[in-house]
């Protein structure tokens, strides 16, 4: 009797216990509410399918306007065409809860550089979620009075090792990234959003056994252009899998690398400026008014890890 009333007990908590966690995510909502998310395409495996589903449940509780992906939704190489199956296996099977038919704002990662990455621009035609005007683009978002630029980026032909690696990565060598830094400067000097937030794939600053000629070329190609604006509030980026927040001394920037939303890489350590860092998969939740921004890193049953609050 004692384990039947103790069975049932757990049962009951089992129950409740999605209704708890959508009453502390209600908690977190703002006007402005959406997701940030990366490294994803695993085919459904590791964390992949879990975390997915964990968006799905939050997005019940808060109203998420939409979801930005920050390169990678497609290891390993890349998709061939805007029919290959990857698409269903990797992206359109997997996030398939009802509230998370939303606009999914997209750029490459190294792994689409490996294959069509024409073709993840085209898939703006097949899918009515996938938003991807180009390679790189721009995108304001308003709500209640509140406003929100992103400033999406093309890294991997910004990196000096992608293009000249024709064999592996052939469409980098291509692009004329001295124009898109000229682009990037030229958005951010027009900008008046309350809030600019910068999305590449490839980090500024990190703890991670890549090579280092990545980050070095991403503060001499990206990093001078943003410190030169006073207005850019957070760099947000993927590729190292796993969770960093870092702030630089000469920096008024917020650096945050955002965990792989499938399949995490858990050893990472403190480098210089370290705020926090966690080896654990998941993604992000940015909520944002007026006067607040809040990027809330979430571990894959969608516990909060770590808070980047920027006031205005």
């Amino acid at each position: 009797m004692k384990n039947l009333f103790l069975s049932l007990m757990l049962a009951l908590c089992a129950i409740a216990a999605p209704a708890q966690d959508a009453t502390t995510w209600k908690t977190l909502e703002k006007p402005l509410n959406f997701y940030l998310c990366n490294d994803l395409g695993r085919n459904g495996y590791y964390d992949q399918k879990p975390i997915a589903e964990t968006m799905g449940r939050m997005a019940e509780a808060i109203d998420i306007e939409f979801v930005v992906a920050a390169g990678d939704v497609h290891h390993f190489e890349g998709v061939r065409s805007t029919s290959d199956p990857l698409w269903m296996t990797n992206y359109e099977l997997i996030y398939s809860h009802p509230d998370l038919m939303l606009p999914w704002y997209a750029i490459c990662g190294n792994h689409e550089y490996r294959g069509n990455t024409q073709a993840v621009v085209d898939y703006t035609q097949v899918s009515a979620r996938w938003n991807v005007p180009a390679r790189y683009y721009t995108k304001v978002m308003e709500e209640d009075g509140t406003t929100l630029r992103l400033v999406m980026i093309d890294t991997s032909p910004l990196l000096e090792k992608y293009r000249k690696d024709t064999e592996k990565y052939p469409d980098a060598c291509k692009q004329d990234w001295q124009k898109q830094l000229a682009w990037i400067d030229s958005v951010l000097t027009a900008a008046r959003e309350d809030w600019v937030l910068v999305v590449g794939h490839h980090p500024i600053y990190a703890d991670t056994d890549k090579s280092e000629s990545e980050r070095t070329d991403m503060q001499k190609n990206v990093d001078s252009i943003l410190r030169r604006h006073k207005n850019v509030d957070m760099y947000l980026c993927g590729h190292i899998h796993n969770f960093q927040h870092i702030r630089k001394p000469d920096s008024s920037i917020d650096y945050v690398v955002n965990s792989s939303g499938s399949l995490s890489r858990p050893d990472v350590k403190a480098v210089d400026g370290t705020v926090f860092c966690s080896g654990l998969s998941g993604f992000s939740l940015i909520t944002v008014d007026k006067k607040e921004l809040d990027l809330h890193m979430m571990d894959k049953d969608g516990k909060v890890l770590h808070t980047i609050k920027r006031t205005k």
